[in-house]
């Protein structure tokens, strides 16, 4: 799917990154916890999340994912907004919750990859 695809699909505002809506991401994971995004999620395109800073945008550096949601019409500061600039990270901001969204994505054919050891 690609990044205009779900910035549409979720009525969210394009904050940065619009030469990179073309993209295609494959994968998505819904979180606040920076710490669980880093010990169960693997290979990840796109991160949802209402953390507004700029530990989500190290953390998706870390784990190369190329674009992250801002749930609950929350929005970044400029300094983050930025470093996701520099990183080459889109940044949309949706109005919808977190759960909204990620079921929105999911009905829409994007999968998660979350790995999580039982």
């Amino acid at each position: 799917m690609k990044i205009k695809e779900i910035a549409k699909l979720l009525d969210a505002q394009v904050l940065c990154g619009d030469e990179f809506l073309d993209n295609e991401v494959y994968s998505a994971c819904g979180s606040d916890m920076m710490s669980d995004v880093l010990a169960f999620v693997k290979d990840q395109s796109i991160l949802l999340t209402g953390l507004l800073n700029s530990q989500v945008i190290r953390t998706a550096e870390m784990m190369d994912m190329r674009c992250i949601v801002f749930v609950r019409n929350k929005r970044p500061c400029a300094d983050v907004i930025e470093l996701a600039k520099e990183n080459g990270i889109t940044i949309l901001a949706s109005p919808d919750r977190m759960y909204e969204a990620c079921g929105r994505l999911y009905a829409a054919g994007l999968k998660g990859g979350c790995t999580s050891e039982k």
